[in-house]
């Protein structure tokens, strides 16, 4: 068994049998029939994923992937019982303030590689050599390439503890943590349980809005929109959510079985990347950084790893953490550090600044930009970039 301290080189090297399997299961897909719509309301249409499935089986190229991937630093270490991968990228700027960032479902690393450049070397991306990152990158537990939890628990608030034994671990003392969607949720937990070193935390999407819908605000504009959008996501969005959450092992005989369905579960997140990924395939035309290629990269890797029901149980560990935390009516700790939030305004609810501060009472960073989705990091990194040097420029001095 490996010490429990040591942290090992990581190189992916992808078994040629496994890439001509996963060819030989597209090329074997018994299709539905059509939709009987012209929309996704009856969910990802075929025209979509038969452009996907046909670019993936004649023109993607997952070696050039690996290659991309191979060609910065990446380890594993066991923390907890499992084993975690994750990319380290030491910025050659003097002072560079490390900061760790988590990726949600159904991304991966994949939908952070665009911010690595412009975070670690901003003088090459207009930005200043002070605003400069060391970054770790670490793919959730059961996703990717760390390891599968063999045992129940492992919900965000003890991930956000191994990220802190992570980064104790790669020496750092003071740091920075950021996160969307399910890395929201992780990056939220470690702002309650304020690690030491941890000096603040920023995150893209108000994931406690769900907890406290019917206590926000609604009398502006904004606010009112804010209302109709998660209340459409909770009603007519919530599909993959509620399964996931419930019955994660059922959908993963599917997700395990076959890549076609594996890629139509994953593009079925939201309305706004759904019709832009789709707008990649069948238009040819990609929306900043969701190409083809990143997209069926983020796809391949679910499929290679065999992560698609492990990936799921975090929502179902997050359902039954939530029900125990309604049970015992108590309020979750106080974010105890520092908190920034941007508002993207193609996120799944686009929180007004009075949201994120119903959420996070003190919020010492806010901020709507004018593009960008649920995927800001992936879609828009220089974007993304920018929004990160403004909330932690203040916090390099502590």
């Amino acid at each position: 068994m490996p010490n429990d301290q040591e942290i090992r080189p990581f190189r992916l090297d992808t078994p040629e049998e496994a890439i001509a399997d996963l060819r030989r299961r597209i090329t074997a897909t018994r299709w539905p029939t059509r939709e009987l719509v012209g929309d996704r309301s009856q969910g990802v249409q075929l025209a979509t994923v038969q452009a996907l499935a046909r670019y993936w089986t004649t023109d993607h190229d997952w070696r050039g992937f690996e290659a991309r991937l191979n060609a910065l630093p990446q380890y594993t270490t066991t923390i907890d019982g499992v084993e975690i991968h994750f990319i380290h990228v030491r910025s050659q700027h003097e002072n560079a303030l490390p900061l760790i960032m988590t990726h949600g479902w159904p991304g991966s690393v994949v939908e952070l590689l665009g911010v690595v450049g412009p975070l670690i070397d901003p003088t090459a991306h207009g930005g200043q050599a002070e605003d400069a990152f060391h970054l770790v990158l670490p793919s959730l537990p059961g996703y990717g390439f760390s390891g599968e939890p063999t045992e129940l628990g492992w919900d965000s608030n003890r991930i956000a503890r191994a990220w802190a034994e992570l980064m104790s671990r790669l020496g750092y003392p003071r740091y920075v943590a950021q996160g969307g969607d399910v890395g929201a949720n992780v990056t939220d937990a470690m702002g309650r349980q304020a690690p030491e070193g941890l000096l603040g935390i920023h995150v893209n999407l108000l994931a406690g809005a769900i907890a406290l819908k019917d206590k926000l605000p609604a009398q502006s504009e904004p606010e009112r929109t804010a209302h109709d959008r998660l209340n459409t996501f909770t009603t007519d969005g919530f599909g993959y959510f509620l399964e996931q959450s419930t019955r994660p092992q059922t959908i993963g005989y599917s997700l395990l079985d076959s890549p076609v369905g594996l890629a139509a579960w994953m593009l079925d997140h939201d309305t706004d990347s759904y019709y832009k990924m789709s707008r990649a395939f069948v238009d040819g035309g990609p929306v900043g950084g969701l190409t083809r290629d990143s997209i069926v990269d983020n796809i391949t890797l679910y499929w290679l790893t065999g992560t698609g029901a492990s990936a799921a149980r975090w929502y179902w560990e997050f359902g039954r953490f939530r029900a125990a935390a309604a049970a015992s009516g108590q309020a979750p700790p106080p974010v105890k550090v520092p908190v920034g939030f941007t508002t993207f305004p193609d996120e799944l609810w686009a929180a007004p600044r009075s949201w994120a501060e119903a959420v996070y009472p003190g919020l010492a960073y806010f901020n709507e930009v004018d593009k960008g989705g649920h995927f800001a990091a992936w879609e828009e990194p220089d974007l993304f970039a920018n929004e990160m040097r403004a909330v932690f420029r203040p916090l390099r001095a502590a």
